[in-house]
């Protein structure tokens, strides 16, 4: 339920502020003030597109605020889907900056216009002109009949077998056309498989081929370089190990003499102690050198085939080759299974499209079940609404599978005495499609969860007693529900709850609109206005102070 609505800076209003009844609510006002502007400006809130054209002052921001009270409707779970902060008083606010920037915001948290339209849809039902091209619409009037059968459980096991018979659909037609791209690639795939699996290759073997390689195509001269630098180390006579021992007691007596040289006789040490370790290394690499011409062959050979291999498929490792080759095994493992594969998804399909017209079905059952109901229940309110020989039908129309169904339902409309109803959009004058559109609205609002209504001229095309009727209708509505109405008729605008008048105020340099909440008094003297002008008579007051106190 809207517990106020705060403008600023919107086309004709500079400041606005309205808290409607939380029954009926009435608005009027001169044609032109502004009426359908503050319909424009709550659009907005909900979720409408807007730009910088909706700015009065084009230096200033236009705000837009709705305070909701939303405890009793059920949308804890939309709030936490959406990951937003859940509170019986909701606030939304809309921000249009002068540089065109749009901002919406629920609870202080910024969202996506997306968002603020679903919530929006779940609060407000505003009928507007807009309304009378949609009510032609297949989709909208069958979206009416679930409203009215209460199809929820229906419609949502019917939405997820169709998903389900979608992605099974989704997954054969994958499938099948891989299968076709792998077996037209299955022959050569197999070849560069058993090309790369023959090398049996393993990780980090290439670095150690080149380095074995290296080494043994310089073993000989290694051998040799090795030995001369041994020598260097061992000769008896002038050995560098011989010289490097004899500097060791030195410093080790020079040590014994004066500490001082303590220090460079540990680092002699640590040196002397390095020189044995690097002697002993190259004994052992040596011994490890081997000169052997067939190995060196065998390197070469292998090394050669990788290389190959790497050139032919633009890779730089055996590691790549190895995930190419795991990538060729998994499509031909593939290939050999795509029997297999495509006989298990048409049999997933098969049981989808069996469960999907099994929710099809109980939904059509559920649809075709109060079509009789819609349509009697429709007839009786429009009798009432002054169009006696209205005649409502429904039509429906098996259908393929589709998001909403597998029907079909077409609304026939029909309002004069002996004419044959026909499709909403070739029948239906203004004011009769306003009755219709009236009559659906009340027919539908204990079905449907809205908290408020809002109807903008609803009563166009109607008078007298059918008015009256019209409002005696909403009265009942907003028993249950929240309604704000826009209307040219003292007859309905005298049994709001509450009156609020919309006008021009011409006393600043631009004309901008403003609303007042009218006292009784003020109340009659607009309705007397409405019925005999801008100065009503003796008698068009006294219409005024019947319609109020009845």
């Amino acid at each position: 339920m809207l517990k106020s609505l705060s403008i600023s800076n919107y086309a004709l209003i500079d400041q606005l502020m309205m808290q409607p009844a939380s029954g009926l609510s009435m608005i009027t006002g001169e044609t032109g003030a502004g009426k359908s502007i503050m319909l424009g400006a709550m659009g907005m809130l909900l979720g409408n597109r807007a730009d910088t054209k909706v700015l009065l002052h084009e230096d200033k921001k236009c705000i837009v605020e709705g305070v909701f009270e939303i405890g009793n409707y059920g949308l804890k779970e939309f709030f936490e889907e959406e990951n937003l902060d859940f509170d019986p008083t909701c606030i939304i606010r809309r921000e249009i900056s002068p540089n065109g920037k749009s901002r919406s915001f629920i609870n202080d948290t910024p969202v996506l216009l997306d968002t603020l339209k679903i919530l929006g849809e779940k609060l407000v039902d505003i009928h507007s002109q807009h309304d009378t091209l949609q009510l032609a619409s297949g989709a909208f009037q069958l979206g009416l009949i679930d409203a009215f059968a209460q199809s929820k459980t229906e419609l949502e096991a019917y939405g997820k077998a169709f998903q389900a018979f979608k992605s099974a659909q989704k997954n054969k037609i994958a499938l099948s056309q891989r299968a076709i791209e792998l077996k037209k690639e299955a022959d050569f795939n197999t070849f560069q498989l058993e090309e790369l699996s023959s090398l049996i290759l393993q990780r980090g073997e290439q670095e150690e081929l080149e380095s074995s390689q290296e080494i043994l195509e310089n073993a000989e001269e290694i051998k040799q370089r090795i030995n001369e630098m041994l020598q260097l180390l061992q000769d008896d006579q002038l050995g560098v190990s011989n010289a490097i021992a004899q500097i060791n007691q030195g410093m080790q007596q020079l040590s014994k003499l004066a500490h001082a040289f303590d220090p460079l006789r540990e680092r002699f040490h640590s040196l002397m102690i390095e020189l044995r370790d690097i002697e002993e290394t190259l004994g052992d690499e040596e011994s490890k050198v081997e000169v052997d011409f067939e190995k060196l062959d065998r390197t070469r050979e292998r090394l050669s085939k990788i290389y190959l291999l790497q050139k032919k498929h633009g890779l730089n490792s055996v590691e790549e080759l190895m995930e190419l080759e795991q990538a060729l095994a998994d499509k031909v493992f593939e290939v050999q299974n795509l029997d297999e594969l495509l006989e298990k998804a048409e049999r997933e399909l098969i049981h989808s499209e069996k469960m999907l017209l099994e929710a099809g079905q109980k939904l059509r059952e559920k649809r075709m079940g109060i079509t009789s109901l819609f349509a009697s229940e429709l007839s009786q309110l429009l009798a009432g609404l002054g169009m006696e020989n209205a005649k409502i039908e429904l039509e429906h129309h098996p259908i393929s599978f589709s998001a909403s169904g597998m029907d079909e339902i077409e609304i026939l409309f029909s309002a004069n005495k002996g004419a044959a109803p026909q499709a909403l959009k070739k029948v239906a004058s203004g004011g009769e499609f306003s009755r219709l559109l009236f009559a659906i609205k009340y027919l539908m609002a204990d079905k449907m969860e809205l908290p408020t209504l809002i109807f903008d001229e609803i009563d166009t095309g109607i008078s007298g007693e059918v008015a009256l009727k019209m409002v005696g209708m909403m009265q009942e509505i907003s028993k249950k529900h929240q309604v704000i109405c826009i209307t040219h008729l003292p007859q309905v605008a005298g049994k709001g709850d509450v009156h609020y008048f919309v006008y021009k105020d011409n006393s600043a340099e631009k004309t901008i609109s403003k609303i007042k909440l009218l006292t009784l008094e003020e109340r009659i003297e607009e309705l007397a206005k409405m019925i005999s002008g801008i100065s009503p008579s003796a008698s068009a007051l006294e219409s005024a102070r019947e319609l109020v106190s009845k």
